[in-house]
């Protein structure tokens, strides 16, 4: 194995030991382990700290990702989630088990605005895991639905990781933005789906009932009172009309192509979900210089880690990168010479291990273009490669011991997190690797 090779071990297991081990936050595990690669190149030390840093901040993603963390923060304190709960309450809740399946779209509708695992564990475990306790969900087990369905914020598109990866040299030649968005609906589809099955046999393992009919709203109800809080899915259908499709065709012909390259969806989408959740939560918004000032900081605890995570994550790729990574982890994994079924499991089993200790986020920029680059070599058609990528990248919610989304979960629930461990990996991890898996041989049927 080349040195490149050997970097990106050392990375990983920095992270692991750094975060894990020694219990240091995740951003500066980030920190250290982007120390740790640039010391692989030697005498070109401070050069690999230049060219790691300048790539970083030159990400439009970090902006997005930043935004995203501040907009989720701001839905759920103004109340718009506790709305759209409601109306998923009126129409689920009276299902046995109705609170998980509620947990479950909740956090699909809620991962398709805040695109972050941390925040919908965070924002919908604080709204479900009571619930699911008062109706007779084991603490534990509730932990692990909302821990298991963090992924669904980052595998609905556009996430962040979505656009690291169109945005990756090795990747944008190949993909077109709206083919691999219209695939990634389909390949996200499939994971909440599987979701949804795990808590029907949830449900029946644990003999869970019905919710109490006092604590369900009639759907006309919760729907006069929280239809203006679906409105914020506007901040995302806005801009896909604008740029993608018959439409955005449409309007590249008024306003030329110059203008339509120069509107930037990563951009464009967290201003307008901004705005939108700003409208739609504007009673309860603080009043006062002190009020706006005790608000905000309470996001800083996110923000430290976020932007640290993302910013280093960024940088260690870049550094990876300039030592030859992809050209070196990709004659070993081309020299395996496996068919696209077995490539498709081998680089869906790798993205899982980094997703581990990274955040989706971190996977991609830093293996994210590799992956795909070796399952195109092995036949796996563009579109399907790059929704292999992503769905493994998904599972860095639920893989303990690393992921935050289990902690944040478990925090709520107040139970001890090794006992969501084994559960979150038979029932969560395993199946969507085995998901994106089959998405690349064409199995599972993605359109492409």
């Amino acid at each position: 194995m080349g040195l490149a090779v050997w970097a990106l071990i050392a990375y990983i297991g920095v992270i692991v030991v750094w975060s894990v081990v020694v219990k240091r936050g995740i951003g500066e595990a980030m920190i250290v382990g982007f120390v740790v690669v640039c010391a692989f190149g030697g005498p070109q030390f401070l050069e690999m700290v230049s060219v790691g840093l300048q790539a970083a901040f030159d990400q439009e993603i970090v902006f997005a990702a930043l935004a995203f963390t501040f907009i989720g923060f701001l839905l759920a304190s103004t109340g718009v989630i506790d709305r759209q709960v409601d109306i998923l309450n009126s129409l689920l809740g009276r299902l046995r088990g109705g609170a998980g399946y509620v947990a479950t779209v909740g956090s699909a509708l809620f991962g398709a605005v805040a695109h972050s695992g941390s925040a919908n564990a965070a924002t919908m475990g604080s709204v479900a895991i009571p619930w699911m306790k008062r109706s007779n969900w084991p603490p534990h087990v509730a932990a692990t639905v909302v821990a298991g369905n963090a992924g669904n914020g980052t595998v609905i598109p556009p996430s962040a990781s979505f656009f690291i990866l169109i945005g990756t040299a090795t990747v944008a030649p190949f993909v077109v933005l709206d083919e691999l968005l219209l695939a990634m609906f389909a390949a996200a589809g499939w994971c909440v789906l599987w979701r949804l099955i795990v808590i029907f046999v949830f449900v029946r393992r644990h003999k869970i009932g019905r919710v109490d009919a006092a604590d369900i709203l009639t759907f006309g109800r919760s729907f006069r009172s929280g239809w203006t809080s679906l409105l914020v899915f506007l901040g995302i259908l806005i801009p896909v009309l604008v740029t993608l499709g018959p439409s955005g065709e449409a309007i590249g012909g008024v306003i030329g192509a110059d203008a339509m390259e120069a509107i930037s969806l990563i951009v464009w989408m967290p201003v307008l979900l901004l705005i939108f959740a700003v409208v739609l939560g504007w009673r309860r918004l603080p009043r006062g210089g002190r009020a706006w000032y005790a608000f905000v900081a309470k996001t800083a605890p996110r923000y430290r880690d976020i932007g640290a995570t993302l910013v280093f994550a960024f940088a260690g790729g870049a550094v990876l990168t300039e030592l030859g990574l992809a050209d070196q982890l990709s004659a070993v994994l081309n020299g395996l010479n496996a068919s696209p079924v077995v490539m498709s499991i081998i680089v869906a089993v790798m993205v899982v291990l980094v997703a581990g200790p990274l955040s989706s986020t971190a996977t991609i920029a830093t293996i994210g273009g590799i992956g795909f680059s070796v399952l195109m070599v092995s036949g796996v058609d563009p579109i399907l490669a790059a929704c292999v990528v992503l769905v493994a990248a998904s599972t860095e919610g639920a893989s303990p011991p690393g992921a935050s989304a289990i902690y944040i979960a478990t925090g709520i629930a107040q139970v001890n997190p090794v006992k969501t461990f084994v559960p979150l990996v038979v029932w969560y991890v395993l199946p969507i690797l085995a998901i994106a898996a089959l998405i690349g041989p064409g199995w599972l049927p993605v359109p492409h």
